[in-house]
């Protein structure tokens, strides 16, 4: 990455190994009462048991998969907050747990003292600037930070439900989606449109932002729909109309959902991985080789695809 661009650091925490355990025992603690309050967003797939990026996957496209059945065409936006964990304000998360999933007493007080007395600094090569506290944001890496985050953004699942709209959410990654029947079909997109813009405004009043550069729109449907739709969605993110395809959770949707894009990224990938396994393959043995082969190729979502076995017989 280029080392002039301030975008490209993340802030490092230095967490005790203890204070680490205790968070794990007040995460167990924590999150069935959380989850049993009736207030926690059941759409947010992240940190929590059962649920992963391949449910919230299957999830949104089963959704997509139903509406080009019923001869629509889907409009799904995709959106991305900017350094979300960086941005949570102590205390609106405080009074969030108090009023809306009833944490009281000494469980909020130990959550209060979580966020007390952390101190951040910039450090560049021996140079190191002056102290200062850390009044927003959790701790990068922290065990209890991101269950946190999952509580401080629910509250816009209300927001998106009060305009009909479909929707998933997998940390701070937010897909909505909504049925049109045709380019003339004004009522969904502009509904879609507003919900959009309601987000936005409800992201800005708790101190995080939208991160446009990111944001996408893809219109997906069967071949008759998108014929419907040649003059493109109507839909613009970040001054835009949709695009070819939308990344969501590792994988590259396309306007047909044929997953032919996916596959070529994922390829690509792995070849270039491969390639670099060639310079070491005479020092390893058969079952070393295919073993480190075999990892390459199922990073992530990658091990639903059939070039791992490939390369596995190749050495």
């Amino acid at each position: 990455m280029d080392e002039s661009d301030p975008a490209n650091y993340r802030p490092i925490s230095n967490l005790n190994t203890i204070g680490k355990i205790i968070e794990r025992l007040f995460l167990v603690r924590l999150t069935p009462h959380v989850a049993s309050s009736g207030n926690f967003n059941s759409m947010q797939s992240a940190y929590r048991k059962q649920h992963s990026t391949e449910t919230a996957l299957l999830k949104i496209m089963d959704d997509l998969y139903r509406i080009v059945d019923n001869r629509m065409a889907a409009v799904l936006i995709g959106l991305d907050l900017s350094a979300a964990f960086d941005t949570i304000d102590h205390g609106i998360l405080i009074q969030r747990l108090k009023s809306r999933f009833g944490i009281s007493g000494v469980a909020l007080e130990l959550i209060g003292t979580y966020f007390d007395g952390r101190s951040q600094f910039v450090r560049v090569g021996g140079e190191s600037s002056p102290q200062t506290s850390c009044d927003i944001g959790v701790p990068q890496g922290s065990v209890l930070g991101p269950f946190l985050f999952s509580i401080y953004v629910s509250p816009v699942a209300d927001i998106i439900s009060s305009f009909g709209v479909q929707f998933h959410q997998y940390a701070d990654d937010t897909q909505l989606y909504t049925a049109v029947k045709s380019e003339g079909d004004t009522s969904s997109i502009e509904n879609l449109e507003r919900c959009t813009k309601a987000v936005h405004d409800w992201f800005l009043y708790n101190g995080m932002l939208l991160n446009l550069d990111k944001s996408e729109v893809l219109l997906v449907g069967g071949r008759e729909q998108m014929k419907k739709f040649a003059g493109g969605s109507g839909v613009f993110v970040a001054g835009s109309d949709f695009s070819v395809q939308l990344k969501s959770l590792g994988v590259t949707l396309d306007q047909s959902l044929s997953f032919d894009q996916h596959v070529r990224n994922v390829v690509k990938a792995s070849n270039f991985h491969i390639r670099a396994l060639r310079h070491i393959r005479p020092l390893l043995n058969r079952e070393v080789a295919n073993t480190v082969a075999c990892s390459i190729y199922s990073m992530g979502q990658q091990k639903r695809t059939s070039p791992s076995f490939n390369a596995c017989r190749m050495l």
